[in-house]
């Protein structure tokens, strides 16, 4: 169990390698692509060099930072007259189709997906622009079953899909322990389940599974049900910290309107800042978007640990990134992909500065 070599970059191999995987869920949960044209701070004042700006997210809450800054308003009010009008998916894929498109301008995302946007555009689709959050996944299993790490080996582990960020993860540590798995077929020392994050809870309760390596709050609603954590990926990697969401924007869109990017920027900084410094305020708003979203918000049971888990940074961890691509390629799901321009955070960087924050580096990847 090598910290040196972090699962998560694992996890970007896999979901790069399983290109033909438009179903990749990243962390996904929630419904498929949903509009949302209501912002809880109406656009006023003055407007910048754009009308509106589409931004897309997921409904999970490793993306707290964008259902925070929607929910309370944080993002619209950064960009004044400009109005921000907001997109929900459930897979990477789907989000990143629709920036090509030009469906959405600006999104949050995992690091897998952001990575595979790049590469099949021939780095002329995005750029990865700040981060928003570290950590939030965890292996979980079932306490009778599986007491520590060596048990593992002959257990039915669900991740949420083949080629995933988790699901590479877990192969990767797989390999690191000596045992062999298919990859393609998950058959082998360790039976690896592809599962959807929103059936794996039941798979456990019915005894389907004997454990998972998922994000949260899939992690958490196993914990819930009576599984244990037997380990946290974040241990896995120095600092404990590992890029788990991003912000990505059309290149076309940040060479037209720079100004609106400096702006959702800077309301992701002060959203990033409020959250961090009011926690259970922030957990709330985080849970009452997730609620109007998806129906019903998380039991306390859940929310609570999950949160607790996940780091809220404007850091893009860029070299935990960069790790996560040499990770793919040397467990052959990926050729080796040219990431470098990959990342623009000269906005981000004016931004941090402008608020009295360090900057951030990008690890030797940014534009030239």
């Amino acid at each position: 169990m090598s910290a040196a070599r972090p699962l998560t970059t694992l996890r970007t191999i896999a979901a790069i390698a399983a290109l033909p995987l438009l179903t990749l869920t990243a962390c996904g949960y929630g419904s498929e692509s949903k509009d949302n044209d209501t912002s809880k701070v109406a656009a006023e004042g003055k407007k910048l060099s754009a009308d509106t700006v589409r931004i897309g997210y997921f409904p999970n809450l490793t993306h707290a930072t964008a259902l925070v800054g929607d929910q309370e308003g944080l993002l619209q009010k950064e960009l004044g007259g400009t109005k921000a009008t907001y997109s929900q998916f459930n897979a990477g894929p789907a989000e990143i189709e629709a920036l090509n498109s030009g469906s959405i301008d600006i999104g949050w995302i995992g690091p897998s997906p952001a990575i595979n946007g790049y590469s099949t555009t021939d780095g002329k689709g995005l750029r990865i622009i700040g981060g928003s959050a570290s950590g939030g996944v965890k292996l979980v299993v079932n306490p009778d079953k599986v007491k520590s790490l060596k048990d593992v080996k002959g257990k039915k582990i669900a991740t949420p899909q083949l080629g995933n960020t988790q699901d590479v993860a877990f192969l990767n540590w797989i390999a690191e322990q000596g045992w062999k798995v298919d990859a393609q077929s998950g058959k082998g020392d360790v039976s690896v389940v592809r599962t959807d994050n929103k059936i794996t809870p039941d798979a456990y309760k019915s005894g389907s599974i004997d454990g998972a390596w998922v994000p949260e709050p899939t992690a958490s609603k196993l914990v819930a049900e009576g599984g244990k954590v037997l380990l946290d990926e974040a241990d896995l990697w120095p600092d404990k910290k590992f890029v788990i969401t991003n912000i990505i924007v059309s290149q076309t869109f940040l060479k037209e309107h720079p100004d609106v990017v400096q702006a959702v920027l800077r309301g992701s900084v002060k959203t990033n800042t409020w959250i961090n410094a009011n926690p259970d305020k922030a957990k709330a708003a985080a849970n009452a978007k997730l609620q109007e979203l998806s129906g019903k918000p998380l039991p306390a049971d859940v929310l609570d640990p999950a949160w607790k888990s996940i780091q809220f940074t404007d850091d893009p961890l860029a070299s935990t990134l960069n790790t996560e691509a040499e990770h793919a390629v040397k467990a052959g799901l990926l050729k080796k992909p040219k990431l470098d321009g990959i990342y623009d955070l000269a906005p981000l960087n004016k931004v941090l500065t402008a608020e009295g924050k360090s900057t951030v580096d990008d690890a030797g990847l940014g534009v030239k």
